[in-house]
């Protein structure tokens, strides 16, 4: 039986104020210089930037008005995440909003209302859900919390921590009883050498390796237990949609970079993007563009539709990293020797690339889970 699927797309008010806003904001704040600079930086991004995020509201768009936010969905987060990718600005916003989500959907009442204000004014969050087996499928946890004494003894490790040093609370999902549970930690209260620095193909991301054997919790740092596959599903979908707004806001930074090249660059007295070897291929990278953002936005539209929603951020996902994998890569190849040199801009869109695409799940994965919902 095939599953019929209206496709939506919608571009709402709120959308577009904040795509207009964050247009500005990300031009301003994010040069290509500035983000080669913060490359060398320890921390990887401006505190200062940071600090005017919160004063902007956008660390609580998607938080409820009762805890601090704004009380809109991640379907307004959407054209944040996509300006941000497009000047590759670096920082913890992903990350928190994504650990803000994991509260909203698991957290007890008491965890909410300490932790979503303070994320809403300022403080930094992260998620640590992905291990050395490399499973893309969030429930195959190996990390385990064992009860001893009323506390629980936590064993394991997690990979791809990103922004680690930077959150105030890390939610790490461990299996309780034989069965997937979230807990929060405070950064604060991690052994000194617990955290890692990895060395991950995207320069601009600090991620981290999170050694757990050892530490103790206690029984209230527990997520609701009984809604941990409900909320490791509703992250893994979070996850897909803001990284398709990411890839999606790069891959049009890409084609903007070429086609400027084309248009000034000459050979045999001709500019070069009047050759059709060249004409052909941006224009697939922006056709390949034009439909990963259609797909990006209708999944924003009915993100948290039961099925639908599903099948729209997977698609989103599939689309919107193969894209910009494409647009780097003939952005690389077109700009000649100079594009195979780390001081090609094009290099560090497609390094953001192979982070949007192998995180929680490539193309081939998201088709293998459409394939199974839709047939």
């Amino acid at each position: 039986m095939t599953m019929e699927m209206e496709v939506t797309l919608a571009f709402s008010e709120e959308q577009a104020e904040l795509l207009e806003v964050a247009q500005s904001f990300c031009r301003d704040k994010s040069p290509i210089p500035t983000v080669r600079r913060l490359i060398e930086d320890e921390l990887g991004y401006d505190p200062g930037v940071w600090a005017e995020m919160a004063r902007l509201g956008w660390l609580g768009i998607a938080v409820p008005e009762e805890f601090g936010g704004s009380g809109l969905s991640l379907a307004e987060v959407v054209p944040v995440v996509e300006q941000m990718g497009r000047r590759l600005m670096g920082g913890p916003f992903v990350s928190t909003t994504l650990a803000a989500q994991a509260l909203l959907v698991g957290g007890a009442e008491v965890q909410k209302s300490v932790i979503l204000p303070g994320i809403c004014a300022g403080k930094a969050a992260t998620l640590a859900l992905t291990e050395p087996h490399g499973d893309w499928d969030l429930a195959h946890i190996e990390t385990s919390a064992t009860e001893t004494d009323g506390k629980f003894k936590l064993t394991g490790v997690k990979i791809f921590v990103v922004d680690a040093m930077s959150a105030e609370w890390i939610i790490v999902s461990v299996m309780k009883n034989g069965e997937p549970a979230l807990i929060i930690i405070d950064r604060a209260s991690l052994p000194e050498n617990a955290l890692r620095r990895e060395v991950v193909a995207d320069e601009t991301r600090r991620s981290f390796r999170l050694q757990l054997d050892g530490l103790i919790v206690a029984a209230d740092a527990f997520l609701d237990t009984a809604r941990a596959r409900e909320t490791l599903t509703h992250l893994d979908l979070a996850t897909s949609l803001l990284l398709s707004a990411e890839a999606c806001g790069g891959a049009a930074s890409c084609i903007d970079y070429t086609v400027e090249y084309l248009n000034t660059r000459k050979q045999f007295g001709k500019l070069i993007g009047s050759y059709q070897s060249l004409k052909h291929p941006i224009v697939d990278a922006h056709v390949a563009y034009e439909l990963a953002r259609s797909h990006l936005y209708s999944a924003a539209s009915v993100f948290g539709r039961q099925g639908e929603g599903e099948i729209a951020a997977r698609m989103a996902k599939s689309e919107a990293a193969e894209a910009l994998a494409f647009a780097a890569d003939r952005a690389i190849q077109f700009h000649g020797g100079f594009g195979f040199t780390y001081q090609c801009d094009a290099q560090l869109y497609r390094r953001r690339g192979m982070w949007c695409e192998y995180q929680y799940g490539d193309g081939s994965y998201q088709r293998a889970k459409l394939a199974k919902l839709m047939l």
